[in-house]
């Protein structure tokens, strides 16, 4: 109750118009699915990625970092990383280890098996979305430990897609269908107080003097 109350302080703070704006989104945003992308040598393609959960309702992305040091491309981003939360891994196992134990199965999105083409996949289950690299694609430790695979339907000569481009088109799908299912994919009633209250402090200056001021009362 102590986070409710404080929001209800620091939204004094806030136009209306904002905080309806983060309850309308909010409303939208979903952990029923989250992304992870391994090892992404160009960094703007992990910024586009970043940029696509934000547009389309995806509230994590999971971001494993065992060969390549990164920083968020802010430019591509957009602010998406203001409004996306951004979870780091030093190993695949550890990433896919802490999914497991939230409830996600693994799915590792590939084009050179038998996998589950995009429109065939089944929305119902909490699921973890991995992209690879650019070159060549994920790694044998996240193939190896996955659950499943999918895939997107391609009629061309070219056999695979910019990751960007890739996680955009499944995300853009699958949160969809999502949305025109009975699937309970919305965040819970605490998961939405918890976000309200990290965007409301992201947008207040001098928060720190400010929820001071909260604590003081």
């Amino acid at each position: 109750m102590k986070n409710l109350a404080l929001l209800n302080y620091l939204e004094g703070f806030i136009s209306e118009n904002r905080k309806q704006r983060f309850i309308d989104i909010l409303t939208n945003r979903t952990k029923h699915f989250t992304i992870a992308v391994e090892d992404v040598y160009q960094m703007h393609n992990t910024s586009a990625v970043m940029r696509s959960c934000e547009v389309f309702g995806i509230q994590e992305l999971n971001i494993i970092e065992q060969k390549y040091s990164k920083t968020i491309d802010k430019q591509i981003a957009l602010g998406a990383e203001k409004w996306v939360d951004i979870n780091e891994f030093s190993s695949n196992k550890s990433c896919i280890d802490t999914l497991r134990k939230k409830g996600y199965q693994i799915i590792a999105t590939t084009p050179h098996n038998e996998s589950c083409f995009l429109h065939e996949f089944d929305i119902s289950k909490p699921t973890a979305l991995f992209f690879g690299t650019e070159k060549e694609g994920l790694s044998e430790d996240v193939m190896n430990n996955a659950d499943g695979y999918l895939k997107i339907p391609m009629v061309g000569f070219t056999e695979s897609l910019n990751i960007s481009v890739s996680a955009a088109i499944i995300i853009q799908d699958l949160t969809n269908r999502l949305r025109n299912s009975d699937v309970k994919w919305q965040l819970s009633e605490a998961e939405m107080i918890e976000k309200r209250l990290d965007w409301t402090r992201k947008t207040i200056k001098d928060i720190d003097f400010v929820e001071s001021r909260f604590y003081e009362l």
